[in-house]
């Protein structure tokens, strides 16, 4: 058998999300402009189903404005590496998991936070799936800066808008979400898309829900190994499409912490605030494989139990529901603003 354990980086290993705080910090009122564009994502990926898009192309969407705004890959790197923050006992799980079989990183966000990542853990970057942005290869002209600066100050004076999960379309949403998201088609596809900085947007490639997918059978053909073997451990909307896939081949699907499109592909839903407990379940997955797995959860019978803070349970249409408002309550909590998004 050739076990192996997949996991993406921000939520079951660290707690930042490394986009957002980028633009907190480097953007004016960046907090509001990330927000605004994450949720012109789902969007995109939910209600419109844009040709070409997938969820996770935020990454493509802002990466013109941190340029505008003075970013540079070296820039990127030591800000990521300092403001890196590993959840409790990440760095022991990883490394005792890695041991045991081989380990793999599936992560949407920028190459440069997943160099510092591996950097401060030694953890080997070959073994890494990022997005890669080479912010300095793009060149950016002073008039387009003032432009690019002006789009941004637009953004954030645009009413922010949000959908529930009765919205099927369009036409479903008020009219004032309606005009924020006609604004901002034309500002990013017509505008934006036809200026020379534009290029960024059809160059850069995010590792969303298609690439994870693509990536994961990079790591299968790099092992042997099949879907059956996979323990896959995430907790996204750019993890649903590779959730179901792991699912569907018979391997180990867990949501960490994770959002409700996380909770509506997994299996199983884990919230905890320490890693320990998938260095157990991993431990039991490369010993024993899913079947014994899911015994130990369905009868309560890991270590990790005793501990007050974690909680581990099979997902069914029963409990879905319920799930998702805890994991999302305890996942906000745990990571802040950064548990709020995608």
């Amino acid at each position: 058998m050739a076990f192996q354990y997949v996991t993406d980086l921000e939520g079951p290993v660290t707690l930042n999300d490394n986009a957002f705080e980028l633009c907190r910090d480097f953007l004016p009122e960046g907090e509001i402009f990330f927000s605004q564009v994450s949720r012109y994502d789902d969007y995109l990926n939910d209600i419109e189903k844009k040709a070409h898009y997938q969820a996770g192309d935020t990454l493509k969407l802002i990466s013109p404005f941190l340029k505008a705004y003075g970013v540079t890959d070296r820039k990127m790197k030591e800000y990521s590496r300092e403001h890196l923050i590993l959840l409790p006992s990440a760095r022991e799980t990883l490394k005792k998991i890695a041991q045991k079989m081989p380990t793999f990183i599936i992560s949407t966000s920028y190459q440069a936070y997943l160099e510092a990542f591996c950097e401060k853990v030694g953890f080997p970057l070959a073994n890494v799936y990022f997005t890669k942005l080479n912010l300095d290869h793009f060149v950016i002209g002073r008039s387009e800066e003032r432009w690019v600066k002006d789009f941004q100050n637009e953004i954030v004076t645009l009413p922010l808008f949000d959908f529930g999960s009765d919205v099927k379309s369009f036409e479903d949403l008020p009219l004032e979400a309606q005009s924020t998201i006609d604004r901002l088609n034309k500002i990013f596809w017509e505008e934006l898309s036809e200026m020379q900085i534009g290029r960024i947007l059809k160059e850069i490639n995010p590792v969303g829900a298609r690439e994870k997918a693509l990536a994961l059978q990079d790591c299968l053909k790099k092992t042997g190994g099949s879907l059956s073997e996979v323990f896959y451990v995430v907790d996204s909307i750019t993890d649903f499409q590779t959730l179901k896939l792991v699912k569907a081949g018979g391997g180990f699907s867990l949501s960490f912490n994770g959002n409700r499109y996380a909770i509506a592909g997994a299996e199983v839903a884990c919230i905890s605030s320490s890693g320990r407990i998938l260095f157990e379940l991993a431990e039991a997955f490369n010993d024993s494989g899913k079947k014994k797995v899911m015994e130990i959860i369905s009868q309560g019978q890991y270590s990790e139990a005793r501990r007050s803070d974690v909680h581990l349970e099979i997902i069914d249409n029963s409990n879905r529901k319920k799930l998702i408002k805890e994991s999302e309550t305890f996942r906000q909590k745990l990571r802040g603003k950064a548990g709020t998004l995608g």
